[in-house]
C-alpha cells in the first residue's frame, strides 16, 4: 500500500490549533471571577491554587478523554484531506487502499479462534460471527496503519497540553540551567515499578535535550513501600556531600534499597561513610523527605511518577515519547510566542 508523499500539506496544523484554542483559553483564563463572598471575589486562579488536590486528577481525567477524541477527529481529518487530493469520497478510499488489502482467514484460523471462545454452540453455528469478528479486527488493524503513514507524512501541530498547576521547587534538587526554557519536575518513589522503568526514559531525555530542559526531583514515597522513605533520604544524605544525581541514579539503576544497600552505595560512590550513615541512621532528612510529599499532596498527586512539564501535569505509565512531546509543545509554543516559560514558583 503506498502513500503519496506530496500531499496533505493542507493547513492542518492551523485546523488543529483553532480546534484545541478554546480549551487552551479554558485553562489558561484564571483571572475569572467564578464566586464572590460577602464582596469579596474568588477568581478561578484562587479556585485551582488552593483546590488543587481535589480538582486536578479530575482535569487530568477529562485532558486525556479530550486526547482521545482529538486523536479520532486527527485520523477523520487525515482520511478526508486524502481522499480530497485524490478525488475520492472517504468511503471510496477506504474501500481503495484498506478493505481491499484486508484477506479473509483461513478455515483452520477460523478454527483457532473458534476453540479460544466460551462457548457451547457448535463451530458451523457461530462460523458467520467468528468470520466477521476477524474481518473486523484486521481492518481496524490495517486502517491504524494506513492512517499512521498518512501522519508520518502531514504536519500535524496539537496545541492541546495537559492541565496546569503551580509546583514550588525551592530548594529542591535540580539538574540543568535555571534559564532553561522548559522545566521537568518529578515527584516520584524509588520503589516504584513504574518510576524505575521511566527512569532510563528521562535520563535519555536530559541528554537528548541539552539546556533547553532543567529537571528537577521531587520525593513521593507511597505508603505501600516500606524503602521508599529510606531510600530517599539516603539520596538527600548524598546531596550533602554533593552526589545527589549519582546516587539517585544509581538506586533506580541497582534497585538496591535495604539499608546495608543504601550504604554500601554511598561507599561505592566515595562518600564520607561516617557522616553518611549518621545522617541515614538518624533520620535527619525525614524532614526534607515529608516537605516533598506534603507539596505532592497539596497537588493533589496521587500516585508515581507524576511529571509537570512547564507546570503541564503527566502521569500515570508514561514513556519517553509522551513526555518528549510535552517538552517539544512548549518548545514550540514559546517560538511562537503562545506558551508560557515556566510552571513553577
Amino acid at each position: 500500500m503506498s502513500v503519496s508523499g506530496n500531499v496533505l500539506k493542507l493547513g492542518l496544523s492551523a485546523a488543529l490549533a483553532l480546534l484545541s484554542a478554546g480549551s487552551i483559553a479554558a485553562q489558561n483564563d484564571t483571572s475569572e471571577v467564578v464566586a464572590n463572598v460577602g464582596g469579596v471575589k474568588v477568581t478561578m486562579a484562587q479556585l485551582e491554587q488552593e483546590e488543587s488536590a481535589k480538582l486536578l486528577s479530575a482535569h487530568y481525567q477529562y485532558y486525556q478523554a479530550e486526547t482521545k477524541a482529538l486523536d479520532e477527529l486527527i485520523d477523520k481529518r487525515l482520511l478526508e484531506q486524502k481522499a480530497k487530493s485524490e478525488h475520492l469520497t472517504v468511503e471510496q478510499l477506504v474501500d481503495r487502499d484498506i478493505k481491499s488489502q484486508v484477506k479473509d482467514p483461513s478455515e483452520d484460523q477460523m478454527k483457532v479462534y473458534y476453540e479460544g471462545l466460551e462457548t457451547d454452540q457448535p463451530y458451523e453455528a457461530v462460523r458467520g460471527k467468528v468470520l466477521e469478528k476477524i474481518r473486523e479486527l484486521r481492518t481496524r488493524r490495517a486502517s491504524s496503519a494506513y492512517v499512521k503513514a498518512l501522519r508520518a507524512e502531514t504536519t500535524v501541530y496539537v496545541t492541546l497540553a495537559p492541565p496546569r498547576a503551580n509546583v514550588d521547587t525551592q530548594n529542591a534538587q535540580m539538574l540543568g540551567s535555571e534559564k532553561a526554557p522548559v522545566t521537568l519536575v518529578e515527584f516520584a518513589d524509588y520503589e516504584c515499578p513504574y518510576c524505575q522503568k521511566v527512569a532510563a526514559d528521562v535520563k535519555k531525555l536530559q541528554a537528548d535535550m541539552g539546556d533547553k530542559v532543567a529537571f528537577t526531583y521531587k520525593d513521593f514515597p507511597l505508603p505501600m513501600h516500606a524503602r521508599a522513605e529510606k531510600a530517599a533520604e539516603a539520596t538527600r544524605c548524598a546531596s550533602k556531600q554533593g552526589k545527589f544525581w549519582e546516587f539517585h541514579d544509581e538506586l533506580f539503576r541497582s534497585k538496591e534499597l535495604d539499608l546495608d544497600q543504601l550504604k554500601a552505595q554511598a561507599r561505592a560512590l566515595k562518600l564520607d561513610p561516617a557522616e553518611f550513615d549518621h545522617c541515614l541512621d538518624s533520620g535527619e532528612q525525614a524532614t526534607v523527605v515529608e516537605r516533598d510529599r506534603k507539596e505532592g499532596m497539596r497537588l493533589g498527586i496521587t500516585g508515581t511518577p507524576s511529571f509537570f512539564i512547564n507546570g503541564h501535569f503527566l502521569s500515570g505509565a508514561l514513556d519517553y515519547a509522551a513526555l518528549r512531546q510535552i517538552v517539544e509543545q512548549q518548545l514550540a509554543a514559546q517560538a511562537q510566542g503562545t506558551g508560557s516559560s515556566g510552571g513553577s514558583k
